[in-house]
């Protein structure tokens, strides 16, 4: 996601100062297609920019590279002060938060920008971006956000986007999987899939996944553009929210579930729509 925005920004006419990944390879050669310093310390990129993008995988990879400067370690933070950050993963609102005063404390800014998008949609500047945070510091990147995304929406204070961010991929990770369950069940009825999937599109089963999944569960063909171990992560983070607000959430319970159990046989890293591995009869044999 992160090199694709990159060249998106890159095309738009913006400067890429530094790109840092922590598999620097991967690094290297982007910074040598975009003509970008590959920078070998998250310090070295806040030294380089004026607006750092930052997109990881979870939670503690969030707070490493927001590490404290008194700690002594490597950090986006050292040299930070006036300096803009715009955090794009999902993770949980309270570390959106966290990190925003971090940032604060060292006396930069901090956007959280939520994507409800995959890697297509990175490369193409069509983003579904959710943003959160201070509204001058919003007002002041929306013409570069606007770059990245046809769908850019301010939600509210630091966290907010995060926990709309987190429904959303609730409610999708919910479709996905039960999605794989009626395609599973047809096809242990016996039933032509590609008759049922247009069915599906024709009725109330119609949904988002339906156009992105539908086919790749049927086919097996679960290249990845948001992994099953994202997907588990995120449901995770959705059933959280829910068990601190008192609620029973049954439906988000169960899909965690069957993608923690994809995780645990080691499927993670295949696309969300390897579910249907799990309901399809005879796959797991």
């Amino acid at each position: 996601m992160g090199a694709n925005m990159a060249r998106r920004l890159r095309d738009c006419g913006h400067t890429l100062a530094a790109v840092y990944d922590a598999h620097s390879p991967s690094a290297a050669a982007l910074a040598s297609e975009l003509g970008a310093r590959h920078a070998t310390s998250l310090a070295e990129v806040t030294a380089s920019a004026n607006i750092i993008f930052t997109v990881v995988t979870d939670d503690a990879a969030q707070l490493a590279i927001f590490a404290p400067p008194a700690s002594g370690t490597d950090s986006l933070l050292i040299g930070a002060s006036g300096k803009t950050f715009v955090n794009c993963a999902t993770l949980t609102p309270k570390v959106h938060v966290e990190s925003a005063r971090r940032a604060a404390a060292a006396g930069a800014t901090a956007l959280e920008a939520c994507m409800a998008s995959s890697i297509p949609q990175a490369r193409a500047g069509t983003l579904y971006l959710m943003c959160a945070g201070d509204r001058a510091t919003f007002d002041r990147l929306e013409p570069v956000l606007l770059h990245l995304s046809n769908a850019l929406r301010y939600i509210g204070a630091a966290g907010q986007a995060a926990q709309v961010k987190a429904l959303v991929n609730m409610v999708m990770n919910i479709n996905t999987a039960a999605l794989a369950e009626g395609l599973g069940l047809g096809n242990a009825l016996g039933l032509d899939l590609d008759m049922l999937r247009e069915v599906f599109a024709q009725t109330g089963a119609n949904s988002q996944v339906l156009k992105t999944d539908g086919e790749d569960m049927q086919n097996r063909a679960h290249d990845c553009y948001f992994s099953g171990a994202h997907a588990a992560k995120d449901s995770t983070i959705a059933w959280t929210l829910g068990a601190e607000a008192g609620l029973s959430l049954p439906l988000g319970a169960a899909t965690k579930l069957q993608y923690d159990r994809l995780v645990a046989l080691g499927r993670g890293g295949l696309d969300k729509s390897a579910v249907a591995e799990l309901t399809f009869p005879g796959r797991l044999a």
